[in-house]
């Protein structure tokens, strides 16, 4: 390690940071699931839409382990809270 190196503090992960973010600040909101499945890695996805001032928004992000214990709660045609930032709609996150 660099000298400098020492006194660089290290970076946040950008979705753990955009997530805990919509989840303090966020707006509610409602969704309707339209599938689950899992993607290239391995990891659970979750697909769904939304309308926030007339305009659809469809969706997927990955679940995380809290939401993977309630795996059930996310059956497609399901209604589930949501986060999302009233400025930029489509930025949006599943409770």
């Amino acid at each position: 390690m660099s000298f400098l190196g020492r006194f660089r503090r290290n970076r946040e992960d950008p979705e753990i940071a955009r997530r805990s973010l919509l989840l303090r600040t966020g707006r509610l909101g409602d969704a309707t699931v339209l599938d689950t499945g899992v993607d290239s890695e391995g990891k659970d996805i979750l697909s769904y839409c939304y309308t926030i001032g007339g305009v659809d928004y469809e969706t997927v992000q990955r679940l995380d382990d809290e939401q993977l214990l309630r795996k059930d709660y996310y059956l497609p045609g399901s209604r589930v809270d949501l986060r999302y930032d009233p400025r930029r709609p489509a930025n949006s996150v599943v409770v």
